[in-house]
């Protein structure tokens, strides 16, 4: 078993852009810990939404079934409560109303005490221009690196 679990959203970075960062705890039952335990997850199609209560939750965060979970295995795809302050919450809940930002997952994680953690971000969607420049720079900057190689 690995002694580190990092679990990333890379596509998130070239798809938003990013306003503010939090860090949340998440409620999880036995089996879905083991698997995520076992880097047995994904959180590349996933987002995080309010209930009617002002509770955040994450939709569609894939926790594999445990192997050894016979009965007692959690669904693969179930909305999972996360942990944050209420002076958080309530900041983070009038973002999303008032401005039309989305709360999107960065990082699944595993702390020294052992407990789950996701880091989430709080971000706006780029248009398809704004790709675009972001492919040209990484292409350019990546020419120059070569050029500065060969010289």
């Amino acid at each position: 078993m690995q002694k580190t679990i990092n679990i990333q959203n890379k596509k998130a970075r070239f798809e938003y852009e990013f306003i503010k960062h939090y860090s949340a705890g998440i409620v999880l039952t036995g089996t879905e810990i083991k698997s995520i335990r076992e880097s047995k997850a994904r959180i590349t199609e996933s987002f995080c939404e309010f209930n009617d209560s002002g509770e955040l939750f994450v939709i569609n965060m894939f926790i594999e079934e445990y192997l050894y979970g016979n009965t007692y295995n959690h669904k693969t795809k179930a909305a999972r409560k996360l942990l944050l302050n209420k002076r958080e919450l309530r900041k983070l809940e009038k973002e999303v109303k008032n401005v039309g930002l989305t709360i999107i997952p960065l990082k699944l994680y595993i702390t020294d005490k052992g407990w789950a953690k996701l880091d989430i971000t709080l971000c706006k969607g780029k248009k398809t221009h704004d790709k675009r420049e972001v492919l040209k720079d990484r292409d350019n900057k990546r020419d120059l690196d070569r050029i500065k190689k060969n010289f």
